[in-house]
């Protein structure tokens, strides 16, 4: 895609935050800018990738941030099923917007599974504005994928984010009754629940050593979770 695809890209999405109903667009002063020149280095190993392992034909399409990117066992864990991870670490929502022509629509998948949220509230973003960016998102899926269906994973609860988890709930919850009212074409997954223990608190065997992303087993709680709401 091209610098000039990209950025119109991005001025849709932005304009469909605008257009949002009855919902605030302003951006929190402390949430850094866009900066698309990051991902450079990991555009191009997906661009690798391609030329050496063709992806699969309509894939289940998991993209998001780095809880998607370090999802190594994806293929082993949904056996059978054409999956393709297209997580970069670090990402927020407006490069999963930036970049939603060139990593989703490109390969046009059957389904799309999107984590997002994580970083964005880590970054100071409202749950407001998390929830505005999935709005977005949805939209650019209608526009460009019409009837693929959509699947949010639920953004977990961490230790090392644990302050924050009242707006997670928040951004979780708007999300979630948003989906709950337009269930045609999509679809909420609660992937933050499981990793709480009997005391609410996050259970510790599923992150490694940083509080923050998950271990194999979290991951396989994950899967569990998942796999009911993947198509065949």
């Amino acid at each position: 895609m091209s610098m000039l695809n990209s950025m119109r890209w991005l001025a849709v999405a932005a304009g469909l935050l605008l257009a949002a109903p009855g919902h605030s667009v302003a951006q929190s002063a402390t949430v850094p800018p866009l900066n698309p020149a990051q991902w450079t280095q990991e555009l191009r190993a997906f661009a690798r990738q391609d030329s050496l392992t063709p992806p699969p034909r309509k894939p289940i399409l998991f993209y998001g941030s780095s809880s998607i990117r370090k999802w190594e066992t994806l293929r082993q864990d949904f056996p059978g099923r054409p999956v393709l991870n297209r997580g970069f670490g670090g990402s927020r929502f407006p490069d999963a917007l930036y970049f939603f022509e060139k990593l989703v629509v490109a390969y046009q998948p059957r389904q799309v599974v999107l984590y997002e949220g994580d970083n964005d509230i880590g970054a100071g973003a409202s749950a407001q504005e998390v929830f505005q960016s999935f709005l977005a998102f949805e939209q650019l899926m209608q526009q460009k994928l019409p009837k693929v269906p959509l699947v949010f994973l639920a953004i977990k609860p961490s230790p090392s984010r644990w302050a924050l988890y009242p707006k997670v709930q928040e951004a979780n919850r708007l999300i979630r009754e948003y989906v709950a009212a337009h269930p045609k074409y999509l679809r909420y997954v609660d992937t933050a629940t499981p990793l709480l223990g009997p005391n609410g608190k996050p259970q510790p065997q599923f992150y490694v050593s940083d509080s923050l992303h998950m271990t194999p087993a979290g991951y396989r709680e994950w899967t569990r979770v998942v796999g009911k709401g993947l198509k065949k």
